[in-house]
């Protein structure tokens, strides 16, 4: 349970990071808190693959989350300005 809530608040940092870094601000604070929740399971599904490896501490979780949380902030950004 308490894995949880780290992940959860990782992520939410992440996606306030992320929110800083993109051009714009991204959708604004919350939802790009929700975003960099699942920019934290994405960078964990993909970063393992392209050669990222996993280190270790809760500065490398948020580094990771944070790259996940822009490519998601960045993907619904394109997907939004279309439709």
């Amino acid at each position: 349970m308490i894995g949880l809530i780290i992940s959860l608040l990782v992520g939410a940092v992440a996606g306030w990071l992320a929110g800083q870094i993109v051009q714009g601000g991204g959708f604004g604070f919350g939802p790009n808190m929700v975003l960099g929740i699942v920019g934290a399971v994405v960078a964990g599904l993909v970063l393992p693959v392209i050669g990222i490896g996993a280190g270790g501490g809760i500065i490398w979780r948020i580094i990771t989350s944070t790259i996940g949380a822009l490519i998601v902030l960045v993907l619904a950004g394109i997907l939004l300005r279309r439709s």
